[in-house]
C-alpha cells in the first residue's frame, strides 16, 4: 500500500487530526496531530489492511537555526519521528509529530506528545531517548526517565541552544 492511500484512509477515520501528507520528498511521511498520535497509531497497528506491527524507530529532532546566516523555511519546534513497518504486508510508514520548542511558550518548560509505548513495547526505549536527548516529554509512558545521560544531568544536549556545563561532578567540560 502505498503512502498516499495510506493517508486517505487516515484522514475519512481521523479527519483533520491527520495535518500534512509531504509526498515529494525522498522519504514520504504523514503529519499527524500530536493529540491524536496514539490512537492513530493503535489503528494503524490493529488495522487489517494496514497491520504495521513494528516500529522501527523513534527519534527526536530540534528544527531551531542557530547560525543566523543560515535560514531554515520553518518556525523553530522539536518533532517526534515514527518510522513503521509491516511485516505481513510488507509496506512502510513514516509519521511526524510537530509541537512547539516549549510548551506554552514557557522556556523549559518541555513540549509534550503521547506515549505510544502501549502500541509498540520498544517506544518505551525510544521515547526515553527523545525525552532523555532532546527534551520531549511522553505523557502516560510508563516509565519516563533518561536513558543515556545521567539522572542529575542538567538539559537535553541534542537541544541546538544547549549549552554544555562547564564542570560535572568535578570534571571540566569544556
Amino acid at each position: 500500500m502505498q503512502i498516499q492511500d495510506i493517508h486517505q484512509r487516515l484522514v475519512s477515520q481521523f479527519g483533520d487530526a491527520i495535518v500534512d501528507l509531504k509526498v515529494e520528498t525522498k522519504d514520504p511521511w504523514i503529519e499527524v496531530a500530536a493529540r491524536s498520535i496514539a490512537v492513530v497509531c493503535e489503528s494503524l497497528r490493529s488495522d487489517p489492511e494496514l497491520k504495521f506491527e513494528a516500529l522501527n524507530d523513534l527519534t527526536g529532532a530540534d528544527w531551531l537555526e542557530t547560525d543566523p546566516k543560515k535560514k531554515t523555511p520553518c518556525e523553530p519546534h522539536v518533532e517526534v519521528v515514527y518510522h513503521l513497518y509491516s511485516y505481513s504486508l510488507k509496506h512502510r510508514c513514516k509519521l511526524k509529530v510537530k509541537v512547539p520548542r516549549w510548551k506554552d511558550g514557557v522556556a523549559g518548560e518541555l513540549p509534550e506528545v503521547p506515549s505510544v509505548a502501549h502500541v509498540w513495547g520498544i517506544a518505551d526505549w525510544h521515547e526515553r531517548e527523545a525525552y532523555d536527548l532532546v527534551g520531549i516529554r511522553f505523557t502516560n509512558h510508563p516509565n519516563l526517565r533518561r536513558i543515556l545521560c545521567p539522572e542529575d544531568w542538567e538539559g537535553h544536549p541534542l537541544r541546538k541552544d544547549y549549552e554544555f556545563p562547564l564542570e560535572y561532578h568535578g570534571v571540566r567540560g569544556k
